[in-house]
């Protein structure tokens, strides 16, 4: 008899759609969760926070609407305390990938830090947005519209998972690595002076030049953000390898623009050297936020 209570309550809409919008705020929560050539979050403690922090959000997110259809309006200033966690678990990330920048071979960038932490605590956001939206659905009208809703908002999730990439922005383009004495170029652009005939050997055997031909002016502003050239030198290192070791400088990939026209040239040491492989890892570097700009011509 206790149990079948315990069902009959678990039935009636405000336990009902609390539960979906639960579920589908924890699926939200999986689905953007990975560990990539970003190395972050790890497993398994490091997944172990965001789905326990994403099953905090999508609980939240679920008990908007029954809690305003009650009246119970002063339930509504959890999101707020909500809000201030989220902005801790950006400092939590930003924290820790910078203890161990120094350790990176090639360094992601205040920058690159800076955008991870920032898509962590918006994915809760996203979390507690699916919640919201299914048990909002599940709570007015049925439980199946709630489930359809939250199918929805699924989507647009996924959709929001990720922004642009710099394929979007420019042209990638394989360059030659010409010496000219101690000067090393990638194409027409100067990149560095190498000192030592040996350091100069390698990188003419190993190094690899790529052109990055921006599309237009906004992309050229983009493109010499001092932490977008560090994202991309970042990127290919750590998915393509890097011919370095620690202590020396004249084999760290660098990025130069080309004054004239905007042109990105990249100094690479890719372990990988496939052409095909580094085009696309190249067109494929996320677009920093904080890296974006969209000036306009003014004309008087």
């Amino acid at each position: 008899m206790l149990l079948t209570a315990s069902f009959d309550i678990l039935r009636e809409p405000p336990y009902l759609s609390v539960m979906i919008g639960v579920l589908f705020g924890v699926i939200a929560r999986v689905l953007m969760l990975q560990t990539d050539y970003r190395q972050y979050p790890t497993y398994p403690h490091g997944k172990i926070i965001h789905i326990a922090l994403g099953i905090i959000a999508a609980g939240l997110g679920a008990l908007v609407v029954p809690a305003l259809m009650n009246k119970e309006y002063t339930a509504v200033t959890f999101l707020a305390l909500a809000a201030q966690q989220f902005r801790d678990v950006r400092n939590m990330e930003r924290q820790s990938l910078m203890q161990v920048e120094d350790l990176e071979l090639v360094p992601r960038g205040a920058a690159y830090i800076e955008g991870i932490a920032m898509v962590f605590e918006g994915r809760n956001y996203l979390v507690i947005f699916s919640s919201l939206v299914s048990s909002g659905f599940a709570y007015l009208f049925a439980w199946y519209w709630g489930a359809l809703a939250g199918i929805l908002s699924l989507i647009v999730v996924f959709l929001l998972k990720s922004g642009k990439s710099i394929g979007h922005i420019a042209k990638v383009e394989l360059a030659d690595i010409r010496l000219d004495g101690p000067d090393l170029y990638v194409g027409n652009v100067y990149i560095m002076n190498i000192g030592l005939r040996d350091d100069g050997d390698i990188i003419s055997r190993e190094g690899r030049g790529i052109l990055l031909h921006p599309k237009n002016a906004s992309s050229k502003v983009t493109l010499s953000n001092l932490g977008q050239r560090q994202a991309l030198l970042h990127n290919v290192s750590v998915i393509l390898g890097v011919y370095r070791d620690s202590g020396e400088p004249a084999l760290l990939p660098l990025a130069k623009l080309d004054m004239e026209n905007g042109v990105l040239a990249l100094f690479t040491l890719p372990r990988l050297k496939d052409p095909a492989k580094i085009k696309e890892v190249v067109s494929g570097t996320p677009i920093l936020e904080n890296a974006v700009r969209m000036p306009k011509d003014h004309t008087s």
